[in-house]
This record gives C-alpha cells, structure tokens and sequence, in this order.
C-alpha cells in the first residue's frame, strides 16, 4: 500500500483521486506502523512550513519518515511536502525541516506576482525516469510564494519565474515536486504513471 502521510494539512482528496487516475493505490495514515511498511509514502501539503514541520513533530512522524526513506523505498513530497525534504526553512521565522535534501527554503523575492500561482512549463535539467512520459516545455499547475534553494545536483526540471524555480528535484529515492500533479491535468498523470512504474519494481 502506498500511504498518504497524514498530518493534518494538505488537500488529501485531491491527491487520492491524483493518484487512483492512474491506477496508484493509496490510503490516508498516520500510523506508525502503515508508514513503516508501506510500499511508499506521498508527503502532501498545502499551507505554511511551520505549522506543518510541527504537525510532523507533534505526531512523531519524523523519525519514521527517515526511516522509512533508508529503507530504499521511495517517497514523494508535493509543493509543501517538498519543501518540507530540505533542511530548513525561513517561511515566518527560522524553522528546521526533514534534513532528507541539503538546502534551504527562502521567499519568492521577485518582482512579479506572488505567490507564483497558475501554469508555468518546465525545463529539464538532465534525464531521470520520472520524465519518461513528458515532454520538455510541459506545463503544470503552481501555488507557491517560497522556493527551494538547494545544489543543482538534485534538480531534475525547473520553471522560470525571474528566478529558476526547482519543480522537480530526486535525491536517490526521493522525488519532490513543487507544482501539483494532481491538477496539472494529462502532464501530471503522465508524472505519476511514470513514479508507479518506479514504485512497482
């Protein structure tokens, strides 16, 4: 089963039928030993990166979530749940994230609108299987007012918005996506086909 991190913010219905559109199972859990033994974890989230690392806290799910990402297995984080990966965040204060991805995340300090919301397209850095399905210039959907700032070594795709905007990153088993697969329509289907296929070696 692949589980849905469930920690109280995110719009976890949307994810589910993002996610059964193509033929990916999933269940909504915060139970430590579902996230233990899932065959991935979806780390969702829509909202503010202190109240969700606090959540995460709260509910003790941090050590299992790294445990979870040595096992090998793979994980996903989407917009917030991705930003939550890196190290640290400096949305409302100064705040310490999962550590799983070097880098930090900092406010979208551009001249156009913020947050950066609506399609942009993506262009690819370099090759991984998650692009399998997708061409370059593909857009997808975005709502966000921060950003990661982290080593190119983990970027996969990007969109331009002023500034280069990492919205697809890997770091061995884990991906994380800064836009929305789930509403970003026959592009971010064809996203998540192509993690299925990663998930159900």
């Amino acid at each position: 089963m692949n589980i849905i991190v469930d920690y109280g913010l995110g719009n976890l219905g949307s994810v589910i039928r993002g996610f059964a559109r193509v033929g990916i199972e999933t269940k909504i859990s915060r139970d430590l030993d579902e996230i233990k033994n899932a065959d991935s974890l979806i780390l969702p989230g829509v909202g503010a990166f202190r109240d969700a690392i606090n959540s995460l806290n709260d509910l003790e799910l941090v050590q299992p979530i790294k445990d979870f990402v040595k096992s090998g297995k793979h994980m996903i984080g989407i917009c917030l749940g991705m930003q939550l990966l890196y190290e640290k965040s400096y949305e409302h204060g100064e705040y310490e994230g999962l550590g799983l991805i070097e880098g930090d995340i900092n406010f979208l300090d551009v001249d156009l609108k913020v947050p950066h919301m609506g399609w942009n397209n993506l262009k690819f850095e370099k090759d991984d299987e998650i692009l399998k399905y997708i061409n370059e210039d593909s857009y997808v959907y975005f709502v966000h007012s921060y950003f990661a700032n982290s080593s190119n070594k983990e970027l996969i795709a990007f969109a331009e918005y002023e500034k280069k905007i990492p919205g697809i990153v890997r770091k061995d088993n884990i991906y994380g996506l800064q836009f929305h697969p789930e509403k970003s329509g026959e592009v971010g289907e064809n996203i998540l086909k192509a993690y299925k296929e990663l998930i159900v070696r």
